[in-house]
């Protein structure tokens, strides 16, 4: 699971718990001018992921890390895919940021209510 915060102008992506293992990754600090939006989107644990680069994927259990698909490079950290948020960058590291979070309708809401202004 992860929390998604604003801090100042930086959106703040928090891995919580032993998913900082499985992902390789505790933190992540995106600037929100490099933010375009966020989905909640419970079908995309379905999805192909493709190469995996590092991190953990047990299908239907867990996927964390990062994953090359199609010249993309997308952060996943997903256990059920039902509370799935997807967050779409440019010029960053990675491309998408797909984070299983506590209440998606909020995250979303959060994150475009920044990228609107």
């Amino acid at each position: 699971m992860a929390s998604v915060r604003i801090d100042g102008d930086d959106l703040v992506v928090e891995i919580e718990g032993m998913d900082r293992l499985w992902s390789l990754k505790s933190r992540l600090v995106i600037p929100l001018a490099n933010v375009c939006g966020a989905t909640a989107d419970p079908g995309i644990a379905a999805e192909p992921k493709g190469l995996r680069a590092p991190g953990t994927s047990l299908p239907g259990v867990i996927t964390a890390g990062t994953f090359h698909q199609d010249g993309e490079r997308v952060f996943w950290n997903i256990r059920d895919g039902a509370r799935a948020v997807v967050i779409e960058l440019a010029d960053e590291h990675y491309d998408r940021l797909v984070v299983e979070v506590v209440d998606p309708a909020a995250t979303v809401a959060l994150i475009e209510q920044v990228v609107l202004r």
